[in-house]
């Protein structure tokens, strides 16, 4: 070897330069390759990824996690985190088998899962491909518990009055007047279940049926961007063939609402459409108060919900047509077999007809058979009843007198109002006047 370096460098040419080179990266590899031919056992396997990771027994709230793996390493670590969280901020656990549970998740939410093989404290494998999943939606609770977001009427954040998909929103073609309060209706029916037609009036709802009323005020109605003071919710709740009652009240924060049954106040203030400042001392009624208007032969009955009170169109799409598509009421194939109550606020129609529906939707749920005042009155309001047999005729007086003004256990509506309606008070006046 010796003679060969000499003879190559006494004999230098450019050539003989570049092969000088290459013999001398051969012999360093060689010499690399015998020098850790006996040394096997200090070489680090690779620690594999996981691998077919999925996700089953999915609830509102939890998980299960599988996923294969290659290798067999001591432990693994999952982290995961709501969908397009970054790695290192998700939340972390460690597991010794190929199954995980997650679980205090948050309902109707999507998730990012990533998972590590750790085969040594110095050798941890790199992150998995992201598997994503997302949670049920929380059923409803047809039961009366302490907190109002118990019951997952809502998504998110309560305050947005967002409805869960498991429910959905209904509305009135002619309303009941509570102190000038916005409202929002919503039915929950149990899954695979429906309204069913009975008529005109209420439909029949399937057991562990809920109906819920939020009242709130917008602060200014000339834009309604600038947010709400929510007051109460009121439910009801079919159980065992029967209705309960039950008032939520929102707390200062609009985080929650707390179930009260007693009455109590709060000062509310407003700007209308017409840009004039109101101010009311709004009631929040009692669980007796509430049985006083919907109790029906001392059976406590939904108001609102008739079918004819719902058969209007909303954007050009009719009510009840939605309800049968969507499969939330049967028995019926199309609306045309209903009535309708009429909109009191529409001028279009006649004085009678607009005067009317005002009462039946105001007036009618105590006066007429069976309802609270039947006792006291013979007043029988209900839109359907013949003119001649309601006993308006007889009491357009006393009517007139009741209506004309507001003091609290005196005039009439005598639940539900602490101010007089002017504009619809008024239309009853001029209607029994005209009589």
């Amino acid at each position: 070897m010796k003679k060969i370096f000499t003879t190559l460098a006494t004999s230098y040419q450019p050539e003989t330069h570049k092969m000088f080179k290459k013999i001398c990266l051969l012999s360093a590899f060689a010499c690399l390759i015998f020098s850790c031919n006996n040394d096997d056992e200090d070489l680090i396997a690779i620690c594999e990824i996981p691998t077919n990771i999925s996700s089953s027994s999915i609830t509102n709230n939890s998980a299960v996690i599988t996923w294969n793996s290659i290798s067999d390493p001591e432990e693994y670590i999952l982290e995961y985190g709501v969908s397009g969280f970054n790695l290192g901020t998700g939340t972390t656990i460690y597991e010794s088998s190929t199954t995980a549970q997650l679980n205090n998740l948050q309902a109707n939410t999507t998730y990012d899962v990533y998972i590590k093989s750790v085969c040594s404290t110095d050798n941890l494998s790199s992150s998995s491909e992201v598997h994503i999943f997302t949670t049920l939606v929380a059923s409803v609770i047809t039961e009366f518990r302490t907190n109002l977001s118990e019951l997952n009427l809502f998504s998110g954040d309560l305050d947005n009055l967002e409805i869960t998909v498991n429910a959905f929103q209904y509305d009135l073609s002619t309303t009941l007047f509570s102190d000038y309060a916005n409202k929002q209706r919503i039915i929950a029916l149990p899954e695979g279940t429906s309204m069913e037609f009975d008529g005109d009036g209420l439909p029949i709802f399937p057991e562990n049926t809920l109906i819920a009323k939020t009242f709130y005020y917008n602060h200014d109605e000339r834009d309604v961007t600038l947010g709400k003071k929510i007051i109460e919710t009121r439910v009801l709740i079919k159980t065992n063939g029967s209705w309960e009652t039950g008032n939520y009240k929102w707390n200062t924060e609009q985080t929650d609402a707390i179930l009260d049954p007693n009455s109590s106040t709060l000062p509310i203030s407003w700007i209308d459409k017409e840009g004039n400042n109101n101010s009311i001392t709004y009631k929040v009624p009692s669980n007796t108060d509430c049985f006083t208007c919907h109790s029906n032969n001392n059976n406590i009955i939904p108001i609102g919900p008739k079918l004819r009170s719902m058969n209007f169109e909303i954007d050009g799409v009719n009510q009840l047509e939605q309800f049968i598509t969507n499969r939330q009421l049967t028995g019926i194939t199309n609306s045309s077999s209903v009535r309708t109550l009429p909109n009191w606020e529409d001028e279009n129609l006649s004085l009678e007809t607009r005067a009317r529906a005002y009462i039946d939707i105001n007036c009618a749920h105590c006066h007429i058979p069976g309802g609270t005042c039947s006792d006291q009155s013979t007043l029988n309001f209900a839109l359907e009843t013949p003119l001649d047999e309601t006993n308006i005729l007889q009491q357009t007086a006393l009517i007139s007198y009741k209506v004309s003004f507001y003091y609290e256990g005196l005039s009439m509506p005598f639940i539900g109002t602490t101010i007089r309606h002017d504009e619809g008070l008024d239309l009853v006046q001029e209607y029994v006047n005209s009589l």
